[in-house]
C-alpha cells in the first residue's frame, strides 16, 4: 500500500478503506477489496494535514462513510508550567 511508510492508520468502519498519514503530513486513502485475498488499491492523496508535522502521532477519526475526518488540534507542551494531581479521587465519586 504505502511505498514511503505511514503513521496513524485508521480503518473505515466497513473495512473497505484504510487511511494513514505519510511522514511528510499527507492524509492518504487506500481502497481494500474484501474477499478471499487481501487486495489493496493504489494510495490516493486526500489532503495535507499540517498537524501531523507538529505531533508525534496524529489523533484523528473517520466518519462511518469515510467522507469526514475529525482531527485534534494544538501543540504539545514539552515544558508544562504546572501539573495537577488529584488524590483520593474515588471518594469524590461517592458524593
Amino acid at each position: 500500500m504505502s511505498t514511503a511508510g505511514g503513521l496513524s492508520p485508521v480503518w473505515r468502519r466497513d473495512g473497505k478503506e484504510l487511511f494513514y498519514i505519510t511522514p511528510d503530513g499527507k492524509l492518504m486513502a487506500v481502497e481494500i477489496k474484501i474477499g478471499s485475498t487481501f487486495e489493496p488499491g493504489v494510495p490516493k492523496l486526500l489532503f495535507d494535514v499540517a498537524i501531523a508535522r507538529t505531533l508525534a502521532t496524529s489523533v484523528y477519526d473517520v466518519s462511518t462513510d469515510g467522507q469526514r475526518f475529525l482531527f485534534t488540534s494544538g501543540q504539545l507542551d514539552t515544558n508544562p508550567s504546572s501539573l495537577a494531581v488529584i488524590v483520593n479521587w474515588t471518594a469524590e465519586l461517592k458524593k
